[in-house]
Formats: structure tokens, sequence, C-alpha cells
């Protein structure tokens, strides 16, 4: 495939599924963090960063999509979403292997500490205070951990990049076919 092949429907799915992906992952994160009270650690706001940087970039790809921008830039976005994506599965890869305990972790590895100038409240505070090691996993949802879960996550969302970098404008007819209401949407995202 030729990247200044005209882009199609398949790009305007991935385009969006990108978007709700991203959207979906913040939500998420936040959530166990301001609602469940589990807080991240230093390598969980590295990933946390890459789905934040996400939804810009994957608006921007819509938008490209939306507006019919050249294919070779629509096709070029996707690739720099594979690859910040790839990042990020990297890094969850990692850190799930290190709560595996199938290698180390990083050694500094825990939440931000925030740093009191009132010396009255500093027995108190360290005792409110709670460290979050990268090695130890919070919580398992199904057998995985956060940093597993952003790996699993993310290396979908890798494969729908890639998909809207490199699939053709007529691929995926057989689930447009298939799926009126999604061709229709397709159709007038992409417009033609």
């Amino acid at each position: 495939m030729k990247l200044t092949a005209q882009i199609g429907k398949p790009q305007a799915l991935a385009a969006s599924l990108l978007v709700l992906g991203a959207l979906f992952i913040s939500a998420c994160s936040l959530g166990f963090e301001h609602i469940g009270g589990y807080l991240p650690c230093q390598l969980c706001y590295v990933q946390r960063h890459i789905h934040y940087l996400m939804i810009p970039l994957s608006l921007i790809t819509f938008l490209a999509v939306w507006r019919r921008l050249p294919p070779l830039v629509v096709r070029g976005l996707f690739i720099l979403l594979a690859a910040v994506l790839f990042y990020g599965a990297c890094v969850g890869v990692y850190q799930a292997g290190a709560e595996w305990d199938f290698w180390l972790g990083p050694n500094d590895c825990t939440n931000s500490l925030s740093i009191t100038t009132d010396a009255s409240n500093l027995l108190e505070r360290l005792k409110k205070t709670r460290l979050v090691s990268c090695d130890v996993a919070q919580l398992r949802i199904l057998g995985l951990s956060f940093g597993g879960w952003n790996a699993v996550l993310s290396s979908i969302e890798v494969v729908i990049a890639l998909c809207g970098a490199f699939l053709g404008r007529d691929a995926l007819g057989f689930l447009f076919s298939r799926l009126p209401f999604l061709s229709n949407w397709m159709q007038a995202i992409h417009k033609g």
C-alpha cells in the first residue's frame, strides 16, 4: 500500500476508534485514581501522559480525515500515533514484567511526595503519605495490573493506527456492508 493512496472509510473508522480509545483510557486512569483511590507511580504517569497526548493527536487525525487532507498527511499522522502508542505499550510491558518479577523495575520509582515547609505538620503528613512502587501491582483485573492492561489496550490501538495508515480505501468493505449504520457514519465523517 502506498502512503499516497486515497483514504476512505477505514481511515474514518480508525480515527474514530483512536479518539474514543484515548478518551476511554484517560477516563479510566483518572477514575481509578480519584474515585477508586489507586495512586499512580512514576511509570503510571508516563503511560497516562501518553494517552493524554493521544487525545489531541487522535483528534487532529480525525479532523484530517474529515477535512480530506492529503492522504500522505493522514497516513503520516496514523504512523505517528502508532509510534507513540507503541512506546506506551512498551512501558506497560516493562511495568507489568517488573510486577511479575520477570525483571527488576526502576530503583527510584515511586509516586511524588510533596515537601512541606511547616514542621509542625511533618509527622502527621508522613503518617498519611502512601508511597506507590512501580513493581508492586495495586490491583489486578482478570489477572492483569494497570500496566498490563495499558500494554494490551495500547497494543490494540497500535494495530488500529497501523490499519489507518496502511489499509486501502475499500478495505473492510465486508464490515461496512454488514453494518449499514457504521458505513453511513463513516461516510459522513469522510464525506466521500
